[in-house]
């Protein structure tokens, strides 16, 4: 790979402050199940409506009996809704509801909506389908429900679908999880990052490449390496679908069995994290995109570990390449096992890097694609 210009690597960064939990190791899975509401400010409520003052978000804390015990609308029906702010963005593992306090109204079904900004919604799902969260059959009861996969956001809607007939729509919530721990580099759309691992280190026959994205543009590169044979892989944005290609770059195989072309996703510009897991072992490979998962067979043997020692991502740091690069914040960037992100932040001689603004990198990564 050709030097990189240092004018291309406008790359800004940051590293959010540290938090309280531990990644998970072997034995000693970290605790994820704190209560993140109870203690949050009235301001941290909203809603479509409320029935009155004494219904309004704020009173809306699981077991809280003071107000009218619990937020109700102004009007009972699907369009009403309760907000909760978290503060900032943190893990979220399950979600807990009661009725309003000695009441007949309470919610029997619900969805749940999450966003980083508050503008920009995502409805829940697990495994493709639209999941509504059982409710409650009386006032006073408490109806947990585990998100699985957990899910990250700073801001959660719950949307009553459905309530006791003989009353009105009645909540009290409380939200469990943990801080995420984040590390996240933002793209102007005109740069990279270059990572040069040790030429002396041997070639693993298993590659792991795990990040998340949230995109700015439907199209950009966000992962780049090549080889000296013409052999390459890469990782590509292209309106809105996520596309693995693979070059083995072995003039003894037909074209067909030479490349590997795989699409997954759609409308993955839409201004949400997604996340993306590349593994192989030898010829083995799996392509996965937010839990969607491809698996492949890699020809040509040996030719696809003969790579260069360096990879990019967000571009291609070659001058005349006319690819388009990524716009938007790459998160939890990790390479077998490297954390990519940290590497930059700290200065290190693998990774090069220019003109890091932190406090300019925390400002666009937050407000990029609200």
């Amino acid at each position: 790979m050709a030097s990189v210009a240092p004018a291309f690597l406008r790359v800004l960064l940051l590293l959010l402050p540290a938090q309280s939990w531990s990644p998970v190791v072997a034995g000693n899975p970290r605790d994820c199940d704190a209560p993140l509401v109870s203690a949050l400010p009235p301001s941290s409520f909203g809603s479509s409506s409320e029935l009155s003052s004494s219904h309004g978000p704020g009173f809306a804390r699981l077991n809280r009996r003071d107000g009218a015990g619990g937020w109700t609308p102004l009007v009972s029906n699907k369009y009403q809704w309760l907000q909760i702010d978290l503060g900032e963005r943190m893990e979220v593992t399950a979600v807990a509801t009661q009725g309003g306090y000695g009441s007949s109204d309470w919610v029997t079904s619900y969805l749940l909506m999450f966003s980083d900004s508050g503008r920009n919604w995502k409805q829940y799902r697990q495994e493709e389908s639209i999941w509504g969260f059982p409710g409650n059959t009386n006032a006073d009861s408490v109806v947990h429900c585990r998100l699985q996969p957990p899910i990250e956001a700073r801001f959660l809607r719950f949307l009553p679908v459905a309530w006791n007939p003989k009353g009105r729509i009645g909540m009290r919530t409380e939200v469990f999880g943990c801080a995420y721990r984040s590390e996240v580099a933002y793209f102007d759309g005109q740069s990279a990052l270059l990572y040069r691992f040790d030429k002396k280190s041997i070639k693993p026959i298993r590659d792991v490449i795990s990040l998340k994205f949230k995109t700015m543009q439907s199209s950009g590169i966000l992962l780049y390496r090549e080889g000296q044979h013409g052999n390459h892989i890469t990782l590509e944005l292209m309106k809105g679908k996520l596309v693995f290609f693979l070059n083995s770059g072995n003039a003894d195989l037909p074209p067909t069995n030479a490349h590997v072309n795989l699409t997954l996703g759609s409308l993955l510009d839409d201004g949400h994290w997604h996340s993306v897991l590349i593994e192989r072992l030898d010829a083995e490979a799996n392509f996965t995109v937010d839990k969607h998962t491809h698996h492949f067979h890699t020809q040509g043997g040996s030719s696809y570990l003969d790579l260069n020692f360096e990879i990019s991502f967000g571009g291609i740091p070659t001058p005349g390449r006319s690819r388009k690069s990524f716009h938007g914040c790459l998160e939890n960037l990790n390479y077998n096992g490297v954390d990519i992100i940290e590497l930059a932040k700290t200065h290190k001689p693998q990774i090069r890097i220019m003109d890091q603004n932190m406090k300019t990198a925390v400002a666009l990564c937050h407000q990029a694609t609200k």
